[in-house]
């Protein structure tokens, strides 16, 4: 089993800055991807940021210039620093990693939740 924890959610101005964390562990195989996802009230979850093992980046429209997403693999850490904070980016963020255990097997964070408000 493989756990995900989340942190770094909170409060934050428009305009504002935060840093997102997530680390996982347990009996982690060879990771295929770590990303973030967020859902918003009352809409579909969405892509935020991924990060493929082959060292691929791909960024959500959304996060497109304005969040970064970065790897530790010590801890097998994700991060997620997002700038220039928008009241549409309110939403709770959920951390994602899919591994080959074998077999394939994905697993989520518990969320967090960011509020960009003034």
């Amino acid at each position: 089993q493989v756990s995900l924890v989340e942190s770094g959610g909170g409060l934050v101005q428009p305009g504002g800055s935060l840093r997102l964390s997530c680390t996982a562990s347990g009996r982690i195989g060879r990771i295929l991807t770590q990303g973030w996802y967020r859902q918003a009230p009352g809409k579909e979850r969405e892509l935020v940021a991924v990060v493929h093992s082959g060292g691929t980046t791909i960024y959500g429209d959304s996060a497109k210039g304005r969040f970064t997403i970065s790897l530790e693999s010590v801890d097998n850490a994700v991060y997620l620093q997002m700038n220039s904070l928008e009241a549409e980016d309110t939403a709770v963020y959920y951390c994602n990693l899919r591994h080959w255990g074998p077999p394939v097997s994905e697993y989520w964070g518990q969320g967090t939740q960011v509020t960009v408000s003034s």
